[in-house]
């Protein structure tokens, strides 16, 4: 399955403001890419591109004082089909996890477990370990928490979400990462492109968050907002939470004045001519009305 992807983001800065970019797709996507997932940038700017200890892929760069235009266009190979489903995938001792995991079973910036783990042995104490338990935590988090763009704000921890039952789509991960972690599972951040593909159109495009838990072995995909198996995600970031992968690090002022997002599936299997050509015109698309990320 083909997917065209891109965005167009519009800031308006006040003075020169260097600003370190989440924007590309993952390099685990490297070699599935037709085109450029590279930002650009109007006006033309020196761009840095680099890898961070999580495989993401960054931009820096250093906004002039004053409007500047930053998008991408491109398309992606992905698999096509659903989210992997294992209800028999177990759950590791933590005596017999991987190293590599082990970082994302403590606490972080915005999963504040260690706060939870009252609360998280209470709701999931008794649930049989394994993809039950993860499971019984996103139908928790699902039910528990109404998701709206006006309930985000960028200091919200995990427990901030479980009590005051709100959230966008970035709470809706923590909390469930969280648990996961109160619960001696490993979990982290993901987020990403998730357009409507093989499900009702839900509206404009944006970027989502979900998470991965580590069962059986291996890393699985998990989505308590929409908490059922979804085809067509482009992962962008992953990391131990939403601090690891802010779309827009700032280091100074500016004012976010336009920011549309397009994820659509591109019909069949076209040539690779094909596809370039379709990539020499942008999506048509009205600018969006600004929201907060999710």
């Amino acid at each position: 399955m083909f997917i065209r992807i891109g965005y167009e983001i519009v800031i308006d800065s006040k003075a020169d403001t260097v600003l370190i970019l989440a924007l590309s797709p993952h390099s685990t996507f490297d070699g599935h890419i037709v085109g450029s997932a590279d930002v650009r940038a109007a006006p033309e700017l020196p761009l840095e591109t680099f890898l961070d200890s999580f495989g993401n892929r960054l931009t820096r760069l250093r906004a002039p004082a004053g409007r500047l235009t930053l998008w991408s266009d491109c398309i992606v190979e992905v698999g096509g089909k659903p989210d992997v489903f294992d209800w028999t995938a177990q759950q590791h001792d933590v005596g017999d996890l991987p190293p590599e995991t082990l970082q994302f079973l403590t606490a972080s910036r915005y999963c504040d477990s260690d706060v939870l783990a009252p609360e998280a042995l209470r709701l999931f104490g008794a649930t049989p370990p394994g993809w039950a338990r993860v499971q019984a935590i996103c139908n928790h988090v699902h039910n528990h928490l109404t998701f709206g763009y006006g309930f985000g704000r960028s200091t919200k921890t995990a427990s901030d979400a479980q009590q005051e039952k709100t959230g966008v789509c970035r709470d809706f991960a923590h909390l469930a990462i969280a648990f996961c972690r109160a619960m001696n599972i490993p979990a982290r951040y993901a987020s990403g492109y998730l357009g409507d593909i093989g499900v009702p159109y839900s509206g404009a495009g944006d970027f989502c968050a979900w998470f991965e838990a580590y069962l059986g072995g291996r890393w699985y995909t998990f989505d308590a907002r929409y908490n059922t198996p979804r085809i067509g995600r482009v992962l962008i970031v992953r990391g131990r939470d939403a601090a690891d992968g802010a779309m827009i690090t700032s280091f100074g002022a500016y004012d976010l004045k336009c920011f549309r997002v397009w994820t659509d599936e591109v019909p069949g299997t076209p040539s690779n001519a094909a596809m370039q050509e379709m990539l020499r015109t942008r999506p048509d698309a009205e600018a969006l009305t600004v929201s907060p990320t999710n």
